[in-house]
This record gives C-alpha cells, structure tokens and sequence, in this order.
C-alpha cells in the first residue's frame, strides 16, 4: 500500500445545520459553521430557542432521509455530561455527538436512541471532556488491570456515533484529541474510537501522544457491501488503519458484526490476512482486536425494518437464542454451539495471521 495519504473515500456533508440558541453562543460552534461552509453547507440555521422541530415528514421512510441529511448544534444536557462505564470496551464513555450519518442496516443505535435519527453535535465541548478529567485514575476495565493497565483510564468516544465520520464538519475529535495529547487531563487517560470512514488526513497531523487508539470498523466483503451504507469502502478503512499506525497512532480492529454467512471462514480469512499485508514493517505497532457478533432486539428489528423494510439482513427470532439481563430487556443472539465454533476459529486464525492483536474481548 502507498504511505501516502490518500484522498477520503466518501464524506458526509449534511444537507441542512440547525443551531439551537443556547448552542450558538459557545465559542466551538463557531469552528463548526466554519468547518459546514468550507464543506459546502449553505442552510445552516440558527433557531429562537433550544427546540428541534421539523424533524418528521409524512412516513418512516421520509423522517429518516430528512434526519441523515441533518446536523443539529447542541448543547449536551447534564445527565450527559457523567461519563458512564461502557464494559467491555473502556471504563468510562464520553459522547461528542448522539446520531451518525452511516446506513448501517444492522446500526447499533437503532431502538437505544429516541425519535429520528438526526445527528446531534455538542457544542459545549468544554464540559463534554471536562468528564475525562473528573474521572482520570478512576475505573475497572482498564484502569489498574494486569492485561489493559498500560492503557489508563480509558474513555470511549464512539457509543452514540462515529466520531471521524463527521470530524471535517465538527473538529470536536480533534480538539479532543489534541487535548488528551498534550496531557491536559493528566498523564494515565487515553481515548478510543471505532469509525467505518477513513478520512485520516488531520488526525495523522495531530500531536496525540500515542494517547489514543483508533479501531478501524471491518468486516467480510459481503456484508460490507450488502449492509455498510454510507462508509468508507473496506480497502480504504484497512489503508486508514496503516496510516495511522505509521503516525504512531495505537490502533486496532473491531470486526463487527461478525455472522456465518455462506463461506464466512473464506471471507473473514481474506480480511485477517489483508489486514496483516498493510500492517507488515509497522514500527512500534499496537494492535488490539475485538469481536462482536450480531445480535438485536425486538425494539431494535422493528426500528431497522421501518428504515430498510426490503432489507436481506437475518433478524429471525427462531434462528436464534433469547439472552435475557436483569431488567428483563431481550436480544437475540446466535446459538451456542454456532458461537463456539466461530470463537474457536477466530481466536486460532487471529493467532495465526496477526499474532501481534491483542484480543480485547469476544462478545
């Protein structure tokens, strides 16, 4: 692969920016008008008050196209500005925006957040990374355990959205990142972020401290192709990965959702191994993997199919098992036995080709 930077792949530049009135006067959200013009966007609007209205169109199919083509400047409320534990990934997460602008069709939001899917950007972005100060030291993911001690305290950035998949419209990655960088919240905390876009350019000019790890989002060709909407193509998220690294960047994968489609074991080995060609001759490589295997809810499919009602992707109830926590909340997961056989063959095959991967977790 070329060393060079290359161009990104796909951007999303929103349609239309709402700027709700208590938004509009915090200093970051004059660095996202500017970073929505030099994008291009000419409707951005600054609202009388702090409601979003005119969100809905007359069916399901119309509010969706209307929210992913919108941008909302925010101000995040206090009960958002707690981080909250986020096992297994990290110890605490930190939420720069709630939305995302992928057509994910098996999206992990669908069903947790409420009303259309419109991204909503946090203009007070003081008060959103004040949390990673407040709760520095603290933890029990990472923060003081043998395996993932090394990495601090550690803070998600991408529960609610993908943080690099609108970074050229927001910089709140950057500045975040720049910030833990330069040991603002102390010398033990770290971030981490998962993103299907592969628009690295300004993140691999960063002074980050080697204090934060990028997991590129990957999967089989053919439920990328088929369900991944809206993102960057494979070849250019696992060139993303590569230039990171040579950035000094901690990196790593989260392949995601995994499922035993037709020759799985083909396909996920052509990854592994593409994956293991553009990281050869990385110096000073940090590599992490985390596995995850689809699932959904009763909540969720019902959302999903009202966004993609001619989707192909498997959400029968029958097929699976029902794994019920301690709220009596529902999903539905593969069957034991078709999850032991695609653990064992990960772990062996991870082992295998990318010896250097560290597994975080299987799930």
């Amino acid at each position: 692969m070329d060393n060079a930077l290359s161009a990104p792949t796909r951007l999303w530049t929103p349609s239309r920016v709402l700027i709700t009135r208590s938004a509009s006067e915090l200093p970051h959200t004059a660095e996202i008008v500017r970073r929505c013009e030099d994008a291009g966007v000419t409707e951005i609007d600054v609202l009388p008050g702090d409601r979003l209205t005119g969100l809905r169109g007359e069916t399901e199919r119309e509010t969706y196209a209307r929210a992913k083509t919108t941008m909302a400047v925010v101000v995040a409320p206090p009960s958002a500005l707690k981080p909250q534990p986020i096992p297994p990934s990290a110890d605490w997460r930190i939420d720069l925006a709630k939305g995302c602008p992928a057509h994910c069709q098996y999206c992990y939001l669908a069903g947790s957040l409420s009303g259309p899917p419109i991204t909503r950007v946090f203009a007070n972005l003081d008060d959103v990374l004040a949390g990673i100060g407040t709760h520095a030291g603290r933890g029990t993911i990472t923060s003081g355990t043998e395996e993932r001690g090394h990495e601090g305290t550690t803070f998600e950035l991408s529960c609610y959205t993908d943080p690099l998949g609108i970074e050229h419209v927001t910089g709140s990655l950057a500045e975040a990142v720049r910030r833990v960088g330069a040991g603002e919240y102390g010398d033990g905390v770290s971030l981490r972020f998962t993103t299907k876009f592969d628009d690295v350019t300004e993140l691999a000019t960063l002074d980050h401290g080697r204090r934060t790890r990028v997991r590129l989002s990957v999967n089989a060709d053919d439920i990328a192709r088929r369900f991944e909407g809206g993102t960057a193509r494979m070849p250019a998220r696992i060139e993303a990965l590569r230039q990171l690294a040579l950035a000094g960047y901690r990196v790593g994968l989260t392949i995601a959702p995994i499922m035993p489609i037709p020759e799985w074991r083909e396909q996920y080995g052509r990854l592994l191994s593409t994956v293991a060609d553009a990281l050869r001759g990385v110096p000073d490589l940090d590599l992490t993997a985390e596995i995850i295997t689809h699932r959904f809810t009763p909540s969720s499919k019902d959302v999903l199919l009202s966004w993609y009602p001619g989707t192909k992707l498997e959400m029968d109830e029958s097929a699976r098992t029902a794994k019920r926590n301690k709220f009596g909340g529902v999903k539905y997961v593969y069957p034991k036995d078709t999850m032991s056989e695609m653990r064992t063959w990960f772990v062996e095959e991870l082992e295998s080709v990318l010896p250097e991967a560290q597994l975080l977790y299987w799930t």
